[in-house]
């Protein structure tokens, strides 16, 4: 199964190939406003890279968020008009567990944070027990175990507060973004697809965990 990824959850946007046999191809680019127009591009040059056409393709894996309101809807929609038009099995994958799986790290607590603006993060603890939730960046120390992990997008936005909030309590790993892996998010999907799973087309739908920014706005958990 040749499972195409793709995540435009956020200004730093990826695409993956995997092969069955975990043969892999990445491209990461930065996106400021031009998701829709860079998105097509991308997929085509890391086709021809791998050697691979569309007719490779055995299922589609997208980010599903949380993240920007108008990058999410331009990746899921190319992720399902694909699916739809070459009748392939798609799956989505929140952008949270792959910002973990990323990390490379399964032996401790890991608290991923993606920046949402306003002072508000998204997150969630790994092992996933509860779902995701937001909160404003100053409230973390307080909402974590002991020994946490704090990586992610939005602990480099927010590094500086971090690093002196979270001493003693937890670990803050601030590394520049892109900090999500393409190939981590098409390694999540792979397994699902693997599984037999697939994800209705027509009714999925991005985690946004805020409304857009034009709007009025509202915190809330992902059910």
């Amino acid at each position: 199964m040749v499972v195409l990824a793709i995540d435009t959850s956020t200004r730093w946007a990826g695409v993956a190939l995997l092969t069955p046999e975990g043969r892999g191809w990445e491209l990461a680019w930065h996106s400021p406003q031009n998701h829709s127009a860079e998105l097509a591009p991308a997929v085509h040059a890391l086709l021809e890279r791998a050697g691979m056409t569309l007719e490779h393709l055995t299922g589609i894996v997208v980010a599903l968020g949380p993240g920007s309101f108008s990058a999410l809807r331009v990746g899921l929609g190319f992720a399902k008009g694909l699916a739809l038009g070459r009748g392939l099995p798609l799956v989505g994958i929140g952008t949270l567990a792959v910002e973990a799986m990323s990390l490379g790290v399964d032996t401790v607590p890991l608290c991923p944070l993606l920046d949402l603006g306003r002072g508000l993060v998204a997150w969630a603890l790994f092992p996933q027990v509860e779902g995701e939730r937001v909160n404003r960046v100053e409230e973390m120390p307080a909402l974590l175990p002991p020994g946490a992990v704090v990586c992610g997008e939005g602990a480099w936005a927010y590094r500086h507060s971090l690093g002196i909030a979270l001493a003693g309590k937890a670990m803050l790993v601030a590394r520049p973004p892109p900090t999500r892996h393409a190939l981590a998010l098409a390694r999540l999907g792979q397994e699902r697809l693997g599984r037999g799973e697939a994800d209705p087309v027509a009714t999925l739908q991005p985690r946004y965990l805020r409304p857009p920014s034009i709007g009025p706005t509202a915190l809330r958990t992902a059910p």
